[in-house]
């Protein structure tokens, strides 16, 4: 009799910058207008953030060597600002609330890229894609239709917030996305 190979259990898992509560509470609020008047509610499957390092598959069982990696990636990292302004939109069905692509954003997840790929072989799954910082507030089940109704209004409503990027947030996919660990940026 032949025995299966064994098979490791895996998690989806990924990186972001977890906005302060009172922004998370504005962008849950524009989540919220989405769901009501145009019936998406998909947003809501993780807390709002900043993506990044895209979802990727890891052993749960060497859970303890991502986090050490993520831990010493962010202490050698400084907190920094980040500024976001207005609305944007990916394809009809995504809208996001713009962050500004400041040098010290890009650079961070530039070199948090480089890291995972070096020590964990973690790579993202569609490496040409060129990084677009944003917080989406309305995806994947936001109808044609309903994208053009809404957009011409998002598009030209305005909003603007600045907060300190203090942390690198794990999360991890169970039901929904959810908070794993949190590391404190210097």
């Amino acid at each position: 009799m032949e025995s299966k190979p064994h098979q490791t259990k895996t998690q989806r898992f990924f990186i972001a910058l977890i906005p302060p509560d009172q922004i998370q509470a504005e962008a849950n609020a524009i989540r919220q207008e989405f769901a009501d008047r145009f019936n998406s509610r998909k947003a809501f499957n993780a807390p709002p953030h900043i993506t990044l390092q895209p979802p990727f598959q890891w052993p749960v069982a060497m859970a303890d060597r991502l986090t050490a990696t993520v831990a010493d990636f962010s202490s050698q990292r400084a907190a920094f600002a980040v500024q976001l302004q207005g609305f944007g939109a990916f394809s009809q069905g995504v809208v996001y609330i713009n962050v500004s692509p400041s040098d010290t954003l890009m650079q961070l997840q530039a070199d948090l890229s480089q890291v995972l790929i070096d020590q964990l072989e973690i790579r993202d799954r569609n490496p040409y894609r060129s990084y677009c910082p944003h917080m989406t507030v309305a995806f994947r089940d936001f109808t044609r239709s309903a994208f053009e109704q809404a957009w011409p209004e998002f598009e030209q409503r305005p909003y603007d917030a600045t907060f300190t990027a203090q942390h690198l947030t794990l999360l991890i996919h169970r039901q929904r996305w959810e908070i794993y660990r949190s590391f404190a940026l210097q």
